[in-house]
């Protein structure tokens, strides 16, 4: 499996209205179309795009900002699925949470690229100023801290890091979060309170 299908080359276009996560049976259903895919099934794969895309799309647009941009993270995001499928492991989360931690995963590259390229345009400017020690202090413990963060979500149980990681790095809301779930909202609330819980206490944060 190293090209997409070309029965999922179209793109989605536009804004999704919702977020309308899938029942258990649809969520038992993406489960499967990823396992087929993984065989190298190409209409399960075309099933799985259509059912899902606009929801990608979605969460591409939310970390990017700009719609065409967020069209290509999606199909980089699907190109992904379709070669690494087999990785899918449904113990350790729902399909749609699977492809929409990649798909955030892709958009988030995206964004860190585009920065990189900003700053390599400007690095000769910047080279050229006065050094402010105090922005360069800052910068470093902002770095520091980002890497404290992701140890921190590590140590988290799986259904934590995946519900934190869609309210807080994708922007959903917890009825969102719900849905992507498949949880009942108290139970996604609950997940979300507790991993920020076991999160503080590992970064070592006074409540």
């Amino acid at each position: 499996m190293s090209t997409l299908p070309p029965e999922s080359a179209g793109t989605p276009r536009g804004v999704p209205a919702g977020h309308r996560g899938p029942t258990p049976s649809e969520g038992e259903h993406l489960a499967e179309l990823l396992r087929r895919s993984a065989r190298g099934d190409q209409a399960a794969f075309a099933e799985l795009y259509d059912a899902t895309s606009k929801r990608v799309f979605g969460l591409a647009l939310r970390v990017v900002r700009d719609p065409a941009q967020a069209e290509e993270v999606a199909q980089e995001a699907f190109l992904e699925v379709w070669r690494t499928s087999a990785r899918f492991d449904g113990d350790r989360g729902s399909a749609l949470s699977w492809l929409m931690t990649l798909c955030h995963r892709k958009a988030v590259d995206r964004v860190r690229s585009a920065e990189a390229s900003t700053r390599r345009d400007t690095s000769y400017h910047q080279q050229n100023q006065p050094v402010d020690h105090d922005v360069t202090a800052d910068a470093v413990q902002a770095s520091l801290e980002a890497q404290r963060v992701r140890k921190a979500l590590d140590g988290l149980t799986v259904v934590q890091r995946e519900a934190i990681e869609l309210a807080y790095f994708g922007g959903y809301t917890h009825t969102e979060v719900a849905s992507i779930l498949d949880l009942p909202v108290g139970t996604a609330k609950t997940r979300i309170r507790d991993g920020l819980i076991r999160l503080r206490d590992k970064m070592g944060v006074a409540s």
